[in-house]
């Protein structure tokens, strides 16, 4: 028993998949969405598991790094393809970090490329 909170952003990046034959080899653009799940077993003294706004913000902290770049320059896409599941994972991870202070587990956080294309990635 739990409870799960979510909160979406958005973010505007360039990417190109290499090794892909079509289209998505060249370089085009996103407006991608993200939307981040968070788990929590119980509740602080005014009834919250964890503010929206603080994780709106951790979010945005995280996408920042991505946002308004061409993702193939940027660490670790610079190494992998910046794929919505490999942007996904990353998302995850740098998201456990960045709350790790709170009493809160990450479960999974979903990447959107287009209004009907969504990978999301979570652990256990």
């Amino acid at each position: 028993m739990g409870y799960e909170l979510s909160v979406r952003t958005s973010f505007a990046a360039a990417h190109q998949l290499k090794g892909y034959e079509g289209a998505c080899e060249n370089i085009h653009g996103h407006n991608w969405k993200v939307e981040v799940c968070i788990k929590a077993d119980k509740l602080d003294s005014i009834g919250i598991a964890l503010d929206f706004k603080l994780m709106k913000k951790k979010t945005e902290e995280v996408i920042s790094a991505l946002d308004h770049t061409n993702l193939n320059q940027v660490p670790p896409f610079d190494a992998i393809n910046p794929s919505s599941e490999n942007i996904a994972r990353w998302l995850y991870q740098k998201l456990v970090d960045a709350l790790k202070s709170w009493d809160v587990k990450v479960s999974k956080v979903a990447v959107w490329e287009t209004d009907t294309y969504c990978a999301t990635y979570m652990e256990g």
